[in-house]
């Protein structure tokens, strides 16, 4: 099996991915999976499409991601392995698009509007 590359975004975060048959090591910015997310949850989310398609330890990850937060990286690293997967076996996606994971997250932080002190947040207000 030659690497397959793909890309997933979510919020201000890019992940680019190369996943190669292998032993299920997963690297981020040349850092162990363990290092660069000490949160657990995060660790789980990357997990999650190998869990449904029970390929859980067969390839290895090497990843770049950058921007934004860590939740937000770790579920762009999670649509990117959702597409990797498809690419590498098409019978995967209706398992993976049933628990809507080939789907990007489009849901970004609303932008802070002159005038107002937040997006929504007015000044507070007196009369007298």
């Amino acid at each position: 099996m030659d690497t397959i590359n793909t890309s997933g975004r979510r919020k201000a975060s890019v992940a680019r991915i190369y996943m190669s048959a292998g032993k299920g090591k997963v690297i981020v910015n040349k850092k162990t999976m363990e290092d660069y997310f000490p949160r657990e949850m995060d660790r789980i989310k990357i997990g999650v499409p190998f869990a449904i398609v029970e390929e859980t330890g067969n390839f290895d990850l090497k990843v770049n991601v950058a921007g934004g937060g860590l939740t937000g990286q770790s579920e762009a690293i999670r649509l990117a392995v959702s597409k990797a997967l498809v690419l590498h076996n098409e019978e995967y996606r209706g398992a993976l698009k049933a628990e809507g994971l080939l789907r990007r997250d489009d849901r970004v932080v609303e932008r802070k509007k002159p005038g107002q002190k937040k997006a929504r947040k007015k000044f507070q207000f007196s009369k007298r």
